[in-house]
């Protein structure tokens, strides 16, 4: 059942009338069944929720979603993700309501802040319930809009449910007067990464053929780390001679080119997507395939994470690896995941290497079992923190459709 409009909201939409922007990509056609709409004030949240998606729709695979961003956003500076996402349209009355009318969602989350008080304040009149993440007291009203007394209330007050970052943003929500038994404290979603299953009996014979020597993994690694990585591993074999790098390359292409030059660097070489055979004395194990990198990842005690030691390709992401129990090496440049490999490095999970031959020393430090098993437990830590927030959200968003279908069964 929808709230009385106030005077304010009712100034507010003539005030912000308009000539509609467009209503979000109208030629895209409204799925079939059940939407959720997911709005996402931020790029840097953009991961952390599109792994949340991923969890909700193995368990709810017909339901399909709709990501948006603000409307004053550039999506060219945001990464891929596994949904499309589409701009909401300009903050006018006109296009939040054609926006609601052809998408029809039957639930919205919005993360972060930008309230939209026109299509927010639309959606609730709708009976569209929806809940606020990570909350923010950050309403961006239309032109004219910041003199109306309470539309920042109003606006916040249209959720069924807010869950705040902290204590402090908690209060000052409720001293806005917006109804406190909706308010609640949460922390923010986390990526809490599910690795697919890899084959036993393929496992088991590899580690069975590397038969006990000791691996590390070189992934995502670009054409111009290729020295530094080769250089570290020579570094690294004179002190554990029996050492085995695996070298996975970043563009499949270069791995003929590479196998070349190893055979010149006089590195003995098995380029496994060719099916060579790892020998006792094989050093270097070309790999290319990105799939591979889940065997990779279970053999070798210490990855390390390339496009990250040279400046440009902005780093890689890390988590796989951690789940995995690899202990988690990268260069400084990183600025893709900026916020992760800090997250990692606080908690002692991660080291951070300048060049080839700090990346050698690290590799042999990490190598040591106790070494291993602290960053391994870490980095389990990190991971898995995010799991239990995940899981709360999933079942709020389930129960909400729940009391959706209940009630428009009885209508």
């Amino acid at each position: 059942m929808s709230k009385p409009r106030s005077l304010s909201l009712a100034a507010y939409r003539v005030l912000s009338w308009g000539v509609p922007q467009g209503t979000g990509h109208a030629d895209i056609a409204r799925p079939q069944g059940e939407v959720l709409w997911v709005h996402i004030s931020s790029p840097d949240r953009l991961r952390a929720v599109d792994d949340f998606c991923g969890r909700l729709l193995s368990l709810q695979p017909d339901l399909s979603l709709l990501l948006t961003a603000p409307p004053d956003t550039n999506l060219e500076d945001w990464e891929d993700c596994r949904t499309p996402i589409l701009k909401l349209p300009a903050e006018q009355t006109g296009s939040a309501r054609a926006f609601l009318d052809h998408w029809r969602p039957d639930m919205g989350l919005w993360f972060g802040g930008g309230l939209m008080p026109n299509i927010i304040t639309r959606a609730q009149e709708q009976d569209i319930p929806l809940i606020l993440l990570e909350a923010q007291v950050d309403v961006k009203t239309a032109r004219g809009g910041r003199w109306l007394p309470d539309i920042t209330r109003y606006t916040l007050d249209c959720f069924k449910t807010i869950l705040a970052p902290n204590d402090e943003t908690a209060r000052q929500i409720r001293r806005l007067g917006v109804n406190s038994a909706k308010i609640s404290v949460a922390p923010p979603l986390h990526i809490s990464p599910n690795p697919d299953a890899w084959p036993e009996d393929e496992l088991i014979e590899t580690n069975h053929t590397l038969a006990g020597r000791p691996v590390w993994l070189a992934a995502w690694v670009q054409d111009k780390e290729f020295i530094s990585v080769l250089s570290a591993h020579r570094q690294a074999l004179r002190t554990l001679p029996r050492l085995a790098l695996v070298l996975h390359v970043a563009d499949m292409s270069e791995a003929a080119p590479l196998y070349k030059r190893l055979e010149a660097m006089d590195l003995r070489c098995a380029n496994w997507d060719d099916s060579h055979p790892i020998e006792d004395t094989t050093q270097v194990i070309l790999s290319a395939e990105p799939e591979d990198l889940g065997l990779w990842h279970r053999v070798s005690a210490v990855t390390f994470i390339g496009s990250s030691l040279e400046r440009g390709a902005g780093g890689h992401d890390p988590l796989i690896a951690v789940a995995l129990g690899s202990a988690v090496i990268h260069g400084p440049h990183v600025s893709k995941y900026r916020s992760l490999y800090d997250r990692l490095n606080q908690a002692n999970a991660a080291l951070t290497v300048r060049s080839a031959t700090e990346l050698g020393d690290g590799v042999v430090e990490l190598l040591a079992p106790d070494r291993t098993a602290d960053m391994a437990l870490a980095g389990w830590q990190i991971v898995t923190e995010g799991a239990p927030q995940a899981d709360q959200l999933i079942e709020l968003v389930q129960d909400t459709l729940d009391q959706r279908r209940a009630r428009d069964a009885r209508t």
